[in-house]
């Protein structure tokens, strides 16, 4: 079977967690479509274009994974793509009440869409973006979380 996956997220930055999904997603579908969104709910500290570019760095080596960026809705985005399956990580227990909605919802909206969680590998399970961001901005070592050009990428911002 061609299954296609859709890797929705904001990637603000990309993390190690993030690649541990693709990377293992990679393996079990034809083609890995990572989605990053513009997301008008949150104020990104890269831009559209900078977080795919990172996004299209760090995942150059897996010949079955593509970067896009997004402003629609998933199911759309998804159906544009020819997106099969929905593919979600999960942190912790915590991340699955608001994952679960969204499931629900996007089931709702498009019945022939599946989703489907995949959990990091334990050294990633706290890992965030969020954390990623507040740890550089005070200076903090982000070295083992995200990959080189990342880490460079947010010394610069803080510069």
């Amino acid at each position: 079977m061609n299954i296609t996956a859709i890797y929705p997220g904001t990637f603000d930055p990309i993390t190690d967690g993030h690649i541990d999904l693709i990377s293992r997603a990679s393996k079990l579908f034809h083609k890995v479509i990572v989605a990053v969104a513009v997301n008008q709910g949150k104020t990104p500290l890269f831009s559209l274009q900078e977080r795919e570019e990172l996004a299209k760095e760090v995942t150059v080596h897996f010949p079955n994974v593509i970067i896009i960026g997004f402003d629609n809705l998933l199911v759309d985005c998804a159906r544009e793509q020819g997106a099969n399956v929905v593919l979600r990580g999960l942190r912790a227990v915590s991340d699955f009440e608001y994952e679960f909605q969204l499931a629900g919802m996007n089931r709702r909206l498009s019945p022939e869409l599946e989703t489907m969680f995949l959990t990091p590998a334990e050294q990633y399970e706290f890992i965030s973006s969020s954390m990623i961001r507040e740890i550089a901005k005070l200076k903090g070592d982000v070295s083992s979380f995200v990959p080189e050009c990342v880490e460079k990428r947010l010394k610069e911002k803080f510069a």
